[in-house]
């Protein structure tokens, strides 16, 4: 019998462990959403298998939300859950499998590089520091964790900007992105950040899915709804979270609204816009257009070739956050998303699709605001 410890008791952990006599054949499942019936999202530490070849078989693959996410995928490993590696692993069409000789005792294996709340309140304390940043809690979630929201700027008579990430809390890429634009932000040295600050008011909201995150979810929040088809009717008792974002927007305005997040199957970064809204106008369009010719020149990990089919006029789902918001405020409102595996034009062997590269994306997405914030209205 095998003295291996398999857990997922802690923030944002998510596995069954259904046998693990054999190492080389370890069965394993991935736990659903609460009330709901997402799931892909796996974040659990192996102890005791240092040297030993491990055979990690997640049974219900198949039956995953993205099943198509499987292709071509590789799950990230870490020994010191700072440095995230790709392992080798195959889906064969009835269960995905993880293949890893483990170096140290303890490993930790997940979907992506995990982005903790301990993380995420280690980020808000050090935005708060700084002498543009002011730190406001929207209101609590269903279980009772502050919302939080980073202010960037002040003044009167200057563009309203809002970025927001992570309504689905499995795309922990989009809190790295988060990071990254952040920390660019408030870089007091960033001649960019700096002009953009004499133009326009930032509001950042970068963990919209605290509960989601912590309990290890996909797509949902702690009731099980999916934030980013919320936008329409959002309310206390099912999506508090929308209904404190958008009662803010509502007393801010927005001119300018960016939702991040990552898509499992397609190897691309690509931004999808609000063409199908009823309101759609060629103004933008040409904003829209500007936006994304401005974040290709500034990265080569952007590019605009594929991305999700384009709505036709009038068909949109106006559930969705970008196409609420350019609908109810006659704003550019745009949705960016990475990859959960990596980029097909620009990949990294050993990385992939990696938080330090969502990070630099984030910060590109500066010139791509700056390139269009004279345009907003």
């Amino acid at each position: 019998m095998t003295s291996l410890h398999i857990s997922s008791q802690f923030d944002s952990g998510n596995i069954t462990v259904l046998n693990k006599e054999n190492p080389e054949s370890i069965q394993l499942a991935i736990k659903t959403d609460v009330e709901s019936g997402f799931y892909q999202w796996f974040h659990f530490r192996v102890n005791g298998a240092q040297d030993m070849p491990l055979g990690l078989h997640i049974t219900n693959a198949p039956g995953a939300s993205y099943a198509e996410g499987w292709e071509d995928y590789r799950a990230v490993a870490s020994y010191d859950r700072e440095e995230w590696f790709r392992v080798d692993t195959s889906y064969n069409g009835s269960e995905l499998v993880i293949h890893h000789t483990p170096e140290c005792n303890t490993v930790y294996y997940a979907y992506f590089a995990p982005y903790s709340m301990e993380r995420h309140h280690d980020l808000i304390a050090w935005a708060q520091q700084s002498a543009s940043a002011t730190v406001e809690t929207l209101g609590d979630t269903l279980d009772g964790q502050p919302l939080d929201m980073v202010k960037i700027g002040s003044g009167d008579n200057k563009k309203v900007c809002w970025v927001i990430g992570r309504q689905h809390p499995g795309e922990t890429m989009a809190q790295w992105w988060m990071e990254g634009f952040l920390q660019r932000m408030l870089d007091p040295a960033c001649p960019v950040a700096r002009e953009l600050l004499k133009k326009a008011v930032f509001y950042l909201v970068p963990n919209m899915n605290p509960d989601g995150s912590r309990r290890g979810h996909l797509r949902s929040n702690a009731c099980g709804a999916n934030l980013n088809r919320e936008w329409a009717e959002p309310s206390a008792a099912r999506s508090p979270e929308v209904l404190l974002v958008r009662n803010k927007m509502d007393e801010t305005g927005v001119d300018f609204c960016l939702d991040v997040h990552g898509d499992e199957a397609l190897p691309y970064n690509f931004i999808a816009a609000a063409e199908g809204i009823p309101s759609w106008t060629d103004r933008l369009r040409h904003l829209t257009d500007s936006y994304r010719d401005a974040l290709m020149k500034a990265s080569p990990d952007f590019q605009t070739a594929v991305g999700y089919p384009v709505d036709e006029p009038g068909k949109a789902n106006m559930t969705v956050c970008s196409n609420a918001l350019a609908e109810r405020f006659d704003c550019l409102a745009l949705t960016l998303e990475m990859p959960f595996k990596d980029t097909l034009q620009t990949p990294d062997e050993e990385q992939g699709w990696s938080p330090e590269r969502a990070k630099v994306l984030g910060t590109a997405n500066l010139d791509a605001i700056y390139a269009v914030v004279d345009q907003l209205r």
